[in-house]
């Protein structure tokens, strides 16, 4: 019975091909100084980007500009066309199952947040500084994607 639950169930979970989604990572001056908006994921209460799977219709950079907008009410200013780093995590999907997934990760200045959005009584935004951005993220990759991301932005 072993065998099989090696055979038929976790050997073909390690051998998935990873899943791909688009992150947005919102950002504003203030004082000279950037400032990252982090939201809570709606099941764990970690924090976390606005982030999403592909959609038919838009392209990688304007699907990060549209889960920042359900999921954390931005109106942007300017949206990066090309992605500003990448991390991978394990998303945990209906029943649990972990399945290694891509992040392409976009800049998003931000003009404005409005108080009503689609996700709003599902998650809280709070501003940081990049350094609290990276040590309040679970992910190794997005952690140092945040500490490097003043010198990112003034280039």
């Amino acid at each position: 019975m072993l065998k099989q639950v090696w055979t038929t169930l976790i050997l073909p979970l390690l051998g998935r091909p990873s899943r791909f989604q688009v992150a947005a990572l919102c950002y504003r001056k203030t004082g000279g100084a950037p400032e990252i908006l982090l939201i809570t994921s709606r099941e764990t209460h970690r924090w976390i980007l606005p982030k999403g799977w592909p959609k038919a219709g838009y392209d990688a950079s304007g699907m990060a500009a549209e889960e920042a907008w359900e999921e954390a009410g931005v109106k942007p200013r300017h949206v990066s066309p090309t992605p500003i780093g990448q991390y991978r995590y394990d998303k945990r999907l209906k029943g649990g199952v972990p399945v290694a997934t891509d992040v392409n990760v976009f800049a998003i200045e931000v003009e404005a947040l409005e108080d009503h959005f689609p996700e709003m009584a599902e998650r809280e935004r709070r501003w940081m500084s990049p350094a609290e951005a990276a040590e309040a993220v679970d992910e190794p990759e997005l952690k140092a994607l945040l500490r490097k991301l003043p010198a990112e932005l003034s280039a």
